[in-house]
């Protein structure tokens, strides 16, 4: 067997291939130069025409969008009432954001453990940690795999409690034949340049509840409102609007929203090219037994933004560090994703400490996150298959 590169064999690949990458095309380029063009840079007409596109792809009521995933995240948790005292339960594995937008709101987030399978959340673990102090929880779609929503939804609304699916991930995915982004009280998304699709930066509250949808409105921007139905005095003119409450001002622009809209018409190419690479993927690791492939429930449609790869320590003489810095030298850049939350100085200063799940601590040990979008060629997809098993082979015990 040929050496990995790192031990002085030639690498599988001679160019650089990152985890992830946007796909823009002449048409996203036009469609923000048409904007750029026209009278409205910001608050503009773009802003309902990209919320009706994402009611239409996700099923959902309403959709508001705004300037990035926390963006979205804060305001799901302002509109669903955390306030200082409150808890909100979410899930360690996960970017810091899900925990963080709890702390926005004055609340404390509390950390559930993850199923050891699917890496989500594991509702039991949820129904555990829930107090007369729980406010919402934040689901988080990990990897796009749809979390078990009927088992969370059952048990928020038994308590009185809102469900956020922090959705970051899920664009594409179907849960029991419906579109993630139309079940739970809330469902935030993110449009980051990784993600399935993107508008450079963004995010967006998608709900089917009237009430959620108006308070989001003014959670977006400032607290302020044109409504008359909504004012408490009487208006002086037309330039009138009053502040109802204290808000961020986490508008999209118009730029942002015109490539969104031209994004989203790619979603099902964009769909079907990442579910054609984790086939791949999954046909060739399952193959390997020092490698755990992601368990995928059956309820989930999945459309993955992330490729997880999980090392099976009992079959490999290298740990994660080692493995991903051989990946490397093959010229295959990984990522990982992610390292506990509550790991972060900011958490231990709060609190928090090692220890408080075991199954996500034991996860984060053992993973690494390998290429996946959608402009890879199959020869990038099968390069990244070689320089994996060379290594899992050559390090094998």
């Amino acid at each position: 067997m040929e050496k990995p590169a790192i031990c002085g064999g030639t690498p599988i690949r001679s160019q650089k291939i990152s985890y992830g990458h946007q796909y823009i095309d002449e048409e996203d380029i036009q469609a923000v130069v048409e904007v750029l063009r026209s009278d409205y840079l910001t608050c503009g007409p773009k802003i309902a025409e990209a919320e009706r596109a994402l009611c239409e792809v996700t099923g959902a009521k309403y959709a508001v969008v705004c300037s990035n995933g926390t963006a979205a995240l804060h305001m799901a948790c302002q509109a669903a009432g955390v306030q200082p005292g409150d808890e909100v339960i979410t899930t360690p594995i996960t970017f810091a954001a899900s925990a963080n937008c709890a702390f926005y709101c004055g609340a404390r987030p509390v950390f559930a453990d993850i199923n050891e399978e699917t890496y989500n959340i594991d509702p039991e673990n949820v129904r555990r940690l829930t107090t007369e102090k729980t406010k919402a929880v934040v689901a988080v779609d990990f990897t796009g795999q749809s979390v078990e929503l009927d088992a969370l939804l059952s048990h928020c609304h038994e308590k009185g409690i809102t469900l956020i699916e922090d959705g970051a991930h899920v664009i594409g995915t179907k849960y029991k034949g419906r579109c993630n982004g139309s079940i739970a009280d809330m469902t935030t998304l993110s449009f980051h340049p990784v993600k399935t699709v993107t508008c450079g930066e963004g995010g967006a509250v998608l709900t089917n509840d009237e009430k959620l949808y108006r308070k989001l409105l003014l959670y977006r921007a400032h607290g302020i409102t044109r409504d008359p139905s909504l004012m408490e005095h009487e208006p002086d003119g037309p330039w009138y609007y009053e502040q109802l409450t204290l808000a961020m001002n986490y508008r999209m622009t118009d730029m942002q929203a015109a490539l969104l809209i031209s994004q989203l018409k790619k979603l099902p190419m964009f769909m079907e090219r990442r579910k054609e690479i984790v086939k791949r993927y999954n046909e060739a690791f399952s193959k390997l037994p020092q490698i755990i492939v992601q368990k995928e429930i059956r309820e989930s449609d999945t459309t993955r933004h992330l490729y997880i790869l999980r090392l099976n320590p009992e079959k490999l003489s290298i740990d994660r560090r080692q493995f991903f810095d051989a990946l490397a030298a093959e010229n295959i850049c990984c990522n990982v994703h992610y390292i506990p939350t509550y790991y972060f100085p900011y958490y231990e200063k709060m609190g928090y400490g090692k220890g408080l799940c075991p199954k996500a601590e034991k996860l984060y040990k053992e993973i690494l996150t390998l290429p996946l979008y959608y402009s890879m060629t199959d020869q990038d997809v099968e390069d990244v298959i070689a320089a994996v098993t060379r290594i899992a082979e050559y390090y094998k015990i």
